[in-house]
């Protein structure tokens, strides 16, 4: 069983190979020859009244091909700086996090890798960010509106190059210095245009393309930001864009919703991801959501991806705003990106391993 860890990730793969790859298994799950189900989420609240515990997982696989599940273990606090409210999460201590895949083989169940997700995570996110941006905004969209300014803006920015000629970026976040050092370090590696800026205000205006990009825990894309022609994609940022926003996209672009459960076909799945929480113990300090996961929006103005790719074609007009988002297909990507990673990894002899036999039994499951 392979163990390939971040650094691994880094050197295997490009953006590119993961925003293709990613093309590859939404076509997949579109056919029939793939499945997930959403994300779940089963929180506890700790002793501690301002965080709590929350285990995710999200899982699925493709016939003739792989299985995988990310899990990740946090414990999750908010934190406020000025007006702003942002996530934090941690494992055993701040500044650590637990989060993997394991990979199996769907012909005959072996257990093939374990996968650090750290790396591999913001790629595949920003891969879904560059897939909306081909298939719903303008062909002709050159300048980039940034909101956030960490590792989710730099691999968003990698991966949007790939698909439209990207020639200026303005980028906001609340600290000068992590905004000014985004831009110094993204403009010599992309050779883009990258101006930092001191509001958000100033970093959408008369761009094409806005991106939400932040850990905030309250939506970052406000309806006062909105233009005609913009497309927008927000990740973070308060779970989505609120609805003073929604009210003016023209058209929302979802990627597809995982399929309903054996037996429960009269139920749709569209939820962005589904909770458990414990029934008590949970404080206000520590801000564990009672709502229920946005699931798809746009009514009559919602537009698929699997009807894009079939008729080759999203109506989309210069003044419109669109939106795109993944929906909740996050285990379909995690099979696909783990076992593009495995393949190489093989192919590049990685060489870390742990003994399959450890995960087999001669007792009956």
């Amino acid at each position: 069983m392979k163990v390939i860890n971040n650094s691994d990730v880094a050197r295997l793969v490009t953006q590119d190979e993961v925003t293709r790859t990613l093309e590859s298994a939404y076509q997949d799950l579109f056919s029939g020859r793939a499945v997930c189900r959403p994300r779940v989420d089963v929180e506890i609240p700790s002793s501690d009244p301002n965080r709590f515990y929350r285990w995710g997982t999200m899982e699925g696989g493709c016939a003739g091909r792989y299985f995988a599940i990310r899990c990740k273990s946090d414990m999750i606090y908010h934190r406020r700086s000025g007006p702003s409210i942002t996530q934090e999460k941690y494992c055993v201590e701040p500044g650590k996090f637990c989060g993997f895949i394991l990979l199996f083989s769907v012909e005959n169940g072996e257990p093939l890798a374990l996968i650090n997700d750290g790396v591999i995570q913001h790629m595949r996110v920003a891969a879904d960010g560059a897939i909306g941006v081909k298939y719903a905004s303008r062909e002709d969209s050159s300048t980039v509106g940034l909101l956030g300014s960490g590792g989710m803006a730099k691999d968003h920015l990698r991966s949007v190059v790939h698909v439209r000629d990207i020639q200026n970026v303005k980028v906001y976040s609340p600290t000068k210095d992590h905004r000014e050092i985004f831009a110094k370090t993204m403009a010599a590696e992309l050779e883009v245009d990258i101006e930092p800026v001191d509001t958000p205000k100033a970093a959408v205006r008369g761009v094409d393309i806005i991106m939400g990009l932040t850990d905030s825990a309250v939506p970052v894309i406000k309806p006062e930001h909105i233009e005609p022609g913009h497309h927008l994609l927000n990740v973070g940022g308060g779970g989505g864009i609120p609805r003073e926003v929604q009210e003016k996209v023209s058209k929302f672009l979802r990627f597809g919703n995982t399929d309903s459960p054996v037996g429960w076909s009269d139920v749709p799945f569209d939820d962005e991801h589904l909770t458990w929480q414990a029934r008590s113990g949970f404080s206000e300090k520590a801000m564990a959501s009672k709502e229920r996961a946005h699931g798809a929006v746009g009514g009559d103005r919602l537009i698929y991806l699997s009807e894009v790719i079939k008729t080759g074609y999203f109506d989309r007009h210069p003044g419109d705003v669109t939106y795109s988002e993944r929906g909740n297909l996050q285990g379909n990507q995690f099979h696909a990106v783990a076992g593009l990673l495995y393949e190489k990894a093989l192919k590049a002899g990685v060489s870390n391993e742990i003994p399959t036999e450890l995960f087999l039994q001669d007792i009956r499951n």
